[in-house]
């Protein structure tokens, strides 16, 4: 393992951190908005930049949300490998929640932490919590200590070396545990309502678990997260990034000193106008679908990112896919509005028929999709007051069926939805990792 050439690489750095895209969908996109929102440096950077050896040219590798184990997959054995490396030789490793994850015994190993059993969990919490913050330089001029939370498992600490700096404290105003609002849930009695819905529901099972822990591999610094700091719009969180900025990159040192000009990254296509009808075609599309799940009191918004939606219907796919459509719908109108300025060639070179062959494909291939998910939506509504239902299990073989086709047969993403949504992801990661009309 060759310490010195990365001690050498680190020496010369230009910005301080990587944000690790793949398999992040809707969280990746969220943590690039927050990270935006903080005036915070980075690089985006896919699996195959990792399997090249970049992480080097960094002081640490922020990973965000996402299933971690689609994540490890991504990154492949070499992949793991790297970044096992880097953080053994000095690097910083930051991940929330999936990104927190993928450190775990089960994932990269990085620290003694694993995740609990699925059952001893409460699986479904989301919304504001309050934390009980311990000393240390993340948390410096943090005045509130209410901060979101999106679904997050729970650790379980393996090791004493393993230093919790927050664990929960009370639920917030707004939170809900599944689709129950927290003062609801009171209301009417966990102990009835875990039964009701055959898992546990009850806040005040994880008071006091640990939220934010940090360990070192090696020589590296690891922070893992299942508080979602990176929520847009949350100036608590907001700083708490910026103080782990601060405190990956150099106690010593200020990261600002570090940033050179950043380099361009010209487009290598440029969009044209049928290019944009046929994205505005499939915004209204997904957009149709998110009407239906409101319109049938299925779901609504909670944020300008996040649905929240009633348990036995799989919201976040639908979420994630609206939400991702419509960025990518904005970034190639701001590329348009702002002219071709630093893009590469005209409209008839290879890499535009190559990227209007990509949207025509999406675009010829969402019909399909959005039909029979309106259909399943329908009929999952006029479901839910007959029986059990819940994102996985179904009494109906139709809902069953359907659910399988679009989704697969795990709450991980499957079905023709992967298909979709991972073709919609790599248009929008060379989008934003160009910085088209920033």
């Amino acid at each position: 393992m060759n310490f010195k050439r990365i001690e050498e690489r680190r020496k010369f750095v230009s910005k301080p951190c990587a944000l690790f895209w793949d398999e992040s969908f809707l969280w990746g996109l969220m943590a690039w908005q927050a990270l935006k929102e903080a005036d915070l440096p980075f690089d985006l950077i896919d699996a195959e930049d990792v399997r090249q050896g970049i992480l080097p040219s960094y002081r640490f590798v922020f990973v965000p949300g996402g299933w971690a184990a689609h994540k490890l997959a991504a990154l492949g054995p070499g992949g793991k490998e790297e970044i096992r490396r880097f953080v053994e030789a000095g690097g910083g490793y930051f991940g929330i929640c999936g990104g927190a994850g993928l450190a775990t015994a089960d994932g990269l190993a990085l620290l003694s932490v694993a995740r609990k059993p699925q059952g001893k969990r409460v699986p479904s919490f989301s919304g504001p919590i309050y934390l009980n913050l311990f000393p240390h330089q993340i948390w410096k001029d943090v005045s509130d200590t209410c901060f979101s939370v999106w679904w997050p498992s729970q650790f379980d600490l393996k090791n004493e070396g393993i230093g919790v700096r927050a664990r929960y404290g009370r639920a917030g105003c707004g939170a809900a545990s599944s689709d129950i609002p927290v003062e609801d849930g009171e209301v009417i009695g966990w102990p009835e309502l875990e039964k009701r819905y055959g898992i546990n529901l009850n806040p005040k099972r994880i008071r006091d678990e640990p939220a934010v822990v940090e360990g070192s591999f090696g020589k590296g610094r690891v922070i893992l997260s299942l508080v979602h700091f990176d929520t847009p719009a949350s100036p608590n969180g907001t700083q708490v990034l910026r103080n782990i900025w601060d405190y990956l990159n150099d106690e010593s040192e200020d990261y600002q000193a570090l940033i050179e000009p950043p380099e361009e990254r010209p487009l290598p296509f440029y969009p044209g106008e049928s290019d944009l009808e046929l994205v505005s075609e499939m915004e209204t599309m997904a957009g149709g679908l998110i009407d239906t799940g409101i319109n049938n009191f299925l779901w609504n918004w909670r944020s300008p990112l996040l649905l929240k939606w009633r348990r036995g219907v799989r919201g976040l796919e639908y979420n994630t896919l609206f939400v991702m459509i419509a960025e990518l719908g904005r970034r190639l109108r701001a590329i348009r509005k702002a002219g071709r300025g630093n893009i590469q060639g005209g409209e008839e070179t290879k890499e535009n028929l190559r990227f209007h062959r990509e949207i025509l494909g999406l675009r010829d291939d969402l019909p399909a999709f959005v039909a029979l998910a309106r259909e399943l939506l329908l009929k999952e509504r006029f479901s839910l007051p007959a029986g059990h239902l819940s994102p996985l299990d179904c009494d109906d073989d139709w809902i069953r069926e359907r659910r399988i086709r679009l989704f697969g047969g795990a709450m991980s993403y499957g079905g023709h939805f992967r298909s979709i949504i991972t073709r919609v992801d790599r248009l929008l990661f060379g989008l934003l990792r160009a910085g088209g009309a920033d």
